[in-house]
């Protein structure tokens, strides 16, 4: 789960840095971001049988084991990306232009990140270092060593570096994964949570049962409600759910990053130039279907 969950910030930072480059008018990074990331989603696709919206990750582990030869595979991405990310620092840090078309531009304060309760690399520009991975750890995220990437100033170019930043740490942490992967179930073996395997549905009447009261009927929680949250590429990604102790939930919400990052896009705009609204909206870098309610 923490692999697949840091080779995804991965991905998503590299998207950025291909659609922030084109927002800007750097359109060689639109290339460049995109073929870095391709390595990535092949690696995904390879293990999950999709690019995207993989549904691996499941009540009690994974969908199926890794498969043969994912280790090469994710030291192939390791890598490959520390030279391209250099080529980035040269193509875009190191330019003058690319630096004062962001420097000081979208700027927002700590107070006012905190207060429209802003998360991931906006609230981390402002120079707080909060990061769900090391303050409210999970799943093993208090055994591996990373740096919270901040900013000092706030502004789009604190926005941009610390994402292209945070791609070296999550490189930094998955070496610490690849060292200590357990090996053994990938999945719990709780027949109330867990399927039976796909291949004695074909042989045993009694899997094929087990297996269609569990995707028909789920599982049975406990009453009660709970929230919890996890770092994701642009912020705290949390679920709030309350039971009534059957199988559907009672209530459900979901709280998207985007849908509350978005709303600092006035702060950020105020006193600011027109020209300006593309670099700042690139800067905060939105998924629409979060902020589309």
């Amino acid at each position: 789960r923490m692999l697949l969950s840091e080779l995804n910030r991965m991905s998503s930072h590299l998207l950025f840095m291909a659609t922030n480059g084109m927002d800007l008018g750097a359109v060689s990074m639109m290339l460049y971001g995109w073929r870095e990331r391709e390595e990535v989603l092949r690696f995904f696709q390879k293990v999950t049988g999709l690019r995207m919206n993989h549904n691996f990750i499941r009540p009690g582990g994974l969908a199926a084991d890794l498969p043969a030869g994912w280790r090469d595979d994710v030291l192939h991405l390791l890598d490959m990306l520390p030279p391209r990310l250099a080529e980035y620092e040269v193509l875009m840090t190191g330019q003058p232009i690319w630096r004062e078309r962001l420097q000081g531009v979208g700027v927002i304060t700590q107070s006012e990140a905190l207060a429209l309760a802003a998360t991931g690399p906006i609230l981390r520009s402002t120079g707080l270092a909060w990061d769900l991975r090391r303050d409210l750890p999970y799943l093993k995220y208090n055994e591996v060593e990373f740096d919270v990437v901040v900013g000092a100033h706030g502004d789009a170019y604190d926005r941009y570096a610390i994402r292209l930043n945070e791609i070296r740490e999550s490189m930094k942490i998955v070496r610490q994964i690849l060292e200590r992967m357990p090996s053994g179930d990938y999945r719990i073996q709780n027949k109330k949570v867990t399927p039976p395997p796909r291949g004695r549905i074909d042989e045993s009447m009694e899997a094929l049962i087990h297996h269609f009261k569990i995707f028909t009927e789920g599982f049975k929680v406990p009453e009660g409600e709970v929230y919890v949250a996890i770092e994701s590429p642009r912020g705290e990604i949390g679920c709030y759910i309350a039971s009534d102790g059957s199988s559907v939930p009672y209530r459900m919400h979901v709280r998207a990053p985007s849908f509350v990052n978005v709303q600092c896009l006035p702060h950020m705009m105020r006193g600011g130039l027109v020209a300006d609204a593309v670099a700042v909206i690139s800067s905060i870098d939105p998924v629409l279907g979060e902020v589309d309610r």
